[in-house]
């Protein structure tokens, strides 16, 4: 069985590096945020930064019976490498699948406009993140380290007193 039915990349693709981080949005209309994750139609996955967002994907979803249950996993693999996702619901299982890939799930009222939500995490970048956007970053930022810094700071812990 099939889940994602396709799966766009916008070209010319920017690089992913340009961008702070990845986000992605359950559509229907391609608009608004109007999805519930398990069940939308399709999600758009952008790269974000304090000057620019870019469309990255459109990946559109194939119809699956109800009782389908193995959907979330393919789901939560094609948002790989993205810090949040936001949508109108999320089932405790998806939500405990995506903590664990670090996505943050962000549940937001139906109808809330994409380029709105893009402009606020532009604006939170700018200033002070907090929550999600904050741990986002810094996690973003520890990948991005070298490793002789990373092997640094590992030997700093184990020589700190407990």
């Amino acid at each position: 069985m099939k889940i994602s039915e396709r799966k766009l990349h916008v070209e010319p693709r920017p690089e992913e590096e340009a961008f702070t981080l990845k986000v992605a949005f359950a559509t229907h209309d391609r608009k608004n945020v109007d999805q519930h994750f398990g069940s939308c139609k399709s999600m758009l996955v952008y790269g974000v930064n304090v000057q620019e967002w870019h469309l990255l994907e459109a990946i559109e979803y194939a119809e699956l019976p109800a009782d389908t249950h193995n959907k979330l996993p393919a789901r939560i693999s094609d948002l790989t490498g993205c810090a949040a996702v936001f949508c109108n619901a999320c089932g405790a299982s998806a939500i405990r699948q995506l903590l664990e890939k670090n996505i943050h799930p962000v549940k937001v009222t139906e109808g809330r406009e994409i380029h709105e939500l893009l402009v606020t995490i532009q604006d939170e970048l700018a200033g002070e993140p907090g929550g999600w956007l904050a741990r986002a970053i810094k996690r973003k930022e520890q990948e991005d380290e070298p490793e002789g810094k990373k092997a640094q700071r590992l030997s700093q812990l184990i020589d700190e007193e407990w």
